[in-house]
């Protein structure tokens, strides 16, 4: 069998052009020019004698070969990205405190993410701030945190965000609710039910609510609670429905404490972000914490922790 010809570079630039669908995005993103890229992509087919892009009208599309060498390439940086933080790690100890701020909601994952990082990192000693999105607004001025996670980075303070999750919200209701028999549920039909919601100026809530706007749908909130922890009690007790992170009523939803809702328009997908102050250097432990964020498998952490 023939051995395939291919350098890092191609790999990188493969890789880089097949995620964006687009030559010129790629370059911007590599900082490369567009040609260079093109030759790259041109030496790689022409090399294997095999065709992995096509190009119909001004749209890019991968052949099945392409496919299959997006996939390994996907898994070839990922692994030196693993191997890269790994050399890291043994070239620069990586201990003492880590300072997070986090919001609400991102309590019922970081524990998992923190174990995890914990038992790469022993020497870390994460100090932990849990505030709503209305007061940590006012603390990052401060800039007394490392690091911070949050669904929507405020657009009025300076700080560098990295997306690492992305979690999926769903509609919760209490067990046997009426409508738990009913598929495809239009989204008008939760402005008849009693609507339990965040407080103005959560990220979850604002999520909500322009979805509702995008329908021309109003909600009138039965009731505002302050915390996911403080609706998912009131949705347990039977006091009615909410929109809530998939992520936050798993355990619930295997025990049928609580069931989701078929309705259209969800699950309604929402990043999570971790920022920094545009200008703060980061200390080993954050250094470390925000790399290895954006390399660790959330999902798979979760799923490893609802086996109990």
């Amino acid at each position: 069998m023939q051995n395939l010809h291919i350098t890092a570079q191609q790999i990188r630039i493969f890789e880089a052009v097949a995620r964006h669908k687009s030559f010129t995005k790629a370059a911007e993103e590599l900082n490369l020019t567009q040609p260079a890229v093109s030759i790259q992509i041109k030496r790689l087919e022409e090399n294997n004698d095999i065709k992995l892009i096509e190009v119909v009208g001004k749209k890019l599309f991968l052949t099945r070969p392409g496919k299959e060498m997006y996939k390994s390439c996907e898994k070839i940086l990922g692994e030196l990205r693993e191997l890269t933080t790994h050399i890291r790690a043994q070239q620069e100890k990586v201990e003492g405190e880590l300072v997070l701020a986090v919001v609400t909601p991102a309590k019922y994952f970081m524990p998992y993410i923190l174990k995890s990082f914990l038992n790469r990192y022993p020497g870390v000693v994460p100090r932990i701030t849990v505030i709503n999105r209305r007061r940590i607004i006012d603390e990052l001025k401060t800039n007394q945190y490392d690091l911070s996670v949050m669904g929507r980075v405020p657009e009025e303070l300076k700080m560098e965000a990295y997306p690492f999750f992305k979690s999926e919200l769903v509609v919760a209701a209490p067990p046997k609710h009426p409508l738990s028999r009913q598929k495809n549920i239009p989204l008008k039909q939760l402005a008849d039910e009693p609507f339990l919601i965040r407080e103005k100026g959560s990220g979850s809530r604002m999520a909500i609510e322009e979805l509702f706007h995008k329908e021309d749908i109003e909600i009138e909130p039965f009731m505002e609670l302050g915390s996911t922890e403080s609706i998912k009690q009131a949705v347990m007790a039977g006091l009615g429905i909410s929109v809530l992170p998939k992520h936050a009523i798993r355990i619930e939803t295997k025990f049928g404490y609580i069931e989701t809702l078929d309705v259209q328009g969800f699950p309604l997908s929402r990043d999570w972000y971790v920022a920094k102050g545009q200008d703060r250097a980061l200390l080993p432990p954050a250094a470390a914490f925000l790399e290895f964020l954006q390399t660790v498998d959330i999902n798979k952490l979760l799923a490893m922790s609802d086996t109990r």
